[in-house]
Formats: C-alpha cells, structure tokens, sequence
C-alpha cells in the first residue's frame, strides 16, 4: 500500500510544489541527481565507474516538446566521454503521440551516439508502454545493434521477454526490478526477487549483454555466482546501481575488476524520478525523511 501511494504521490501536482518549494529538498536531491552533471561523471569515472546519463523528463504532449528532449540529449552526447551510456525514456521523445516518432527521434539520438562511442539504453516506463518499448527496440536494432532496453522483473511477461532477448548475440538487455504498477504484476518482495533470478539465469546463460542493476546485496551477489558458474568473462556483462545509493558498494566492485555502471539523473524534472525510486524500496522513505531534517 505504501508502495501505492508514493506512486500516487509523484503523479500529484500538488505533492511535487510542497516538496519542491521546500527549502530543505535541494541538498538532499543533489545526493541522487546531478546539479552538475559534467562534474558528476568526471568525478565517477576518475574512480574507475562507468556512466548510463539520464536527461529527466517524459510524457511529452507535442511534437515541439520531443524535439526539445531530442536536442537536450544530443547536447549531452558532447558533454559525456566515449563508453558512456544514455538512458532514454521513449514518452519524452513522443511514444504517446506515436510509435513512428518515438522510433524516428530515437534513431537520430543512436546515430549521434555512435559517432561518439557512446551506447543508448530504452528505459521502461509504465506497462502501458511496453508493448511500443520492444517494438521500437526491436526495429532500432535493425541499424543499431548496440541499442539496449530495459526489462521490470515485476511484470509477469519478464522472464518470456528476457528469454528471447538471450537469444540476440549481444543484445544489451537491464534487468531490473521496477517501479511501477500494473494489474496482474509481481506485488511482493520475495515473488519479485524470484522473478528477477529467473531473468537473470536466462540472461547468464544466454547470448546477451546482461545488466544487473540492483543494489541488493544477495541479487549482486547472486548474478555474480551465475556469470561465474556459466563462465562469463567480467567484461560480458555489468552491474548498475543509482548515482547517489550505496557508493562505497559501487567502489568496491570496481575494485574487483567489475564493470560497474552508475545511472546519473540529471535536470530539473526530478520530483517523478524521485518518488518512483522511494516507491521501489519503500524503506528509503525514513531514510529520504530523516535528511530533510537534517539527521544523516
């Protein structure tokens, strides 16, 4: 139920003025979006991280508003180094308005990125979306095969979607739990966490470029048993946790010799993103309230 509600909540106009005239939020939300996000990634990958930059915003209304998203992304394909990641959510580049303009908005992004040596990951948004997530995947792949895309453990459809995508010889795929809702899906804890080793065997297994991105500790520890066991080379596949939660983890499996990925938020459309992650992992919530009030 809690759940719930804070996903109710970052859909609230009315929430999202409270929280963001809060004199307060400001140096918490810097924790986990980037103010500076050249800064940001500089500093990261100085240690030894990678990067997977999100330009936040979505649910663009016009055709004007996605060619807005379009530009903001092309020009942080020129501010991020080469081996970066852009993770691109489809609705701000005009799913909503049609499959052919999200598809058309997106190519010109990979074609950009390419000549960068930079990769371009689809992030899943809604269930509703879904559907047009793989099918614009499916065809940019076509032309851009490096192309990645993201898949909710949460949805009951998970471990069919990532059994075929095991099947694409490299196929960049994200594996994570999810932080939405949708009749039929995935409510606890432990039937999500089943449902994303089920994923993640398949992956490991399969032919695939698995990105784990968890910070759970046993699921890290998990997808490192089965790539060890299925004979994965460390750089076959990575983990991904978000800019901002538990960095010294994400410092230590650098260390080993991980490849390990850091999703930077950036922009001022931050308050959705915000929620959703607290909706994921609910227990974030005290931890969110007690840095408002100053008690870290």
């Amino acid at each position: 139920m809690l759940r719930q509600a804070l996903l109710a909540v970052s859909r609230s106009e009315r929430a999202e003025r409270l929280v963001s005239t809060s004199p307060l939020t400001k140096d918490v939300v810097r924790r986990y979006v980037a103010d500076d996000v050249g800064a940001v990634v500089s500093e990261l990958t100085r240690g030894g991280l990678l990067v997977s930059v999100d330009h936040l915003g979505e649910e663009v209304t016009d055709r004007a508003q996605a060619e807005g998203a379009v530009h903001a992304y092309l020009d942080l394909l020129g501010r991020i180094p080469e081996g970066a990641d852009v993770s691109v959510k489809l609705t701000a580049l005009g799913l909503r308005l049609s499959e052919q303009t999200a598809l058309d908005n997106a190519a010109t992004i990979c074609e950009r990125a390419a000549l960068r040596g930079i990769t371009v990951t689809l992030d899943a948004e809604e269930h509703d979306t879904i559907p047009g997530l793989h099918s614009v995947h499916a065809m940019l792949r076509k032309e851009h095969p490096g192309v990645g895309v993201v898949v909710q453990a949460y949805l009951p459809d998970a471990h069919e979607r990532c059994a075929r995508l095991a099947e694409l010889d490299g196929a960049r795929v994200r594996l994570c739990k999810g932080a939405y809702t949708a009749a039929g899906a995935y409510t606890s804890t432990s039937d999500i966490d089943r449902s994303f080793v089920r994923c993640l065997r398949e992956l490991m297994a399969g032919a695939a470029y698995p990105m784990v991105a968890t910070h759970d500790p046993r699921l890290v520890e998990i997808a490192s048993t089965l790539a060890a066991l299925h004979g994965r080379d460390p750089s076959s596949y990575e983990h991904q946790m978000l800019y901002g939660v538990r960095p010294d983890e994400q410092r230590r499996l650098a260390a080993l010799g991980c490849r390990m990925r850091v999703y930077v938020p950036y922009g001022s459309d931050w308050y959705p993103y915000l929620m959703r992650r607290l909706a994921e992992r609910p227990r974030n919530l005290a931890f969110f309230l007690r840095s408002l009030l100053g008690r870290r």
